[in-house]
């Protein structure tokens, strides 16, 4: 089943975009071309999408994030059951690389959006 087209002149939200792969500017679902990459520009409105650039906020804030949450499960887990080395090793290794890279597509789809929405660019001094 595929998704309800946009009207003409009706943006995706931010939450849209980042679920569901959407144009900011049209809503087709041609924002990704891998599972994190973004594609170039967009194949139904032409949108240029090389110009935007998240950078690496969004796996700087996801990794301190679900770490901080990793690193409680795993006390919690220590504390409660004791086992051995190796079965933290091998929970939390897996848990903590498939959270950060699962929610990275999310994180980046959202802030595009919003690069997009705020018409956002790269801060320059204006000189009399």
């Amino acid at each position: 089943m595929s998704p309800a087209p946009l009207l003409p002149g009706e943006a995706p939200t931010p939450a849209q975009v980042a679920l569901k792969g959407l144009c900011p500017r049209c809503g087709a679902p041609t924002l990704f071309r891998g599972w994190t990459e973004f594609a170039s520009s967009c194949r139904v409105c032409a949108l240029d999408l090389s110009t935007f650039n998240v950078g690496d906020g969004p796996a700087a804030f996801l990794t301190l994030i679900i770490g901080a949450v990793i690193v409680v499960l795993a006390i919690t887990v220590e504390l409660s059951l004791s086992p051995p080395f190796w079965v933290h090793m091998l929970l939390w290794i897996p848990l903590t690389a498939a959270a950060v890279v699962g929610s990275l597509r999310l994180a980046k789809g959202a802030l595009i959006s919003l690069e997009y929405r705020h018409a956002a660019e790269e801060g320059r001094i204006k000189r009399p």
